[in-house]
């Protein structure tokens, strides 16, 4: 879900030690990428809902998705143009992803990164991996969707 789009509470207040690190982290198209993000939860050991709830109170838009679903200025998906639907799928990893999409064929950003993980494959091939099996990618660890 796009920043604009989001229903934000009018009380939101940034971290200030947070806040403070965020300039620094932008892009020069004024975005701060997802994988920045989460460095900074990493580096202030809290919770990555922390930073991405700063960034909103910021007005600060998150970039570059790791796993492709946003952010890729001139793609509607961040896997247009990486050529993953030439590379090799691991065996097992589909069975993989049905069953961690469950009965609502859906699945969560941390899960895709686990698989990722577990079969060798970068997070934005495995993102577009589940987005091809059908599955709805939900829960950001950063709160974006």
């Amino acid at each position: 879900m796009a920043l604009k789009d989001k229903a934000l509470d009018p009380n939101l207040k940034p971290d200030p030690e947070l806040a403070a690190a965020v300039p620094g982290l932008r892009e020069s198209d004024g975005t701060v990428s997802c994988a920045a993000a989460m460095r900074l939860a990493e580096t202030k050991n809290t919770d990555p809902e922390a930073v991405g709830r700063t960034l909103d109170a910021m007005a600060v838009t998150l970039g570059r998705c790791q796993i492709g679903t946003f952010g890729y200025p001139g793609h509607a998906k961040g896997w247009t143009g990486a050529g993953l639907e030439a590379r090799p799928v691991p065996d097992g990893l589909e069975n993989a992803l049905r069953e961690a999409g469950g009965n609502d064929r859906s699945i969560t950003c941390s899960d895709i990164w686990a698989l990722a993980s577990r079969f060798g494959l970068s997070r934005l091939h495995a993102g577009w991996l589940a987005d091809r099996a059908g599955l709805k990618i939900r829960k950001c660890q950063l709160g974006a969707f």
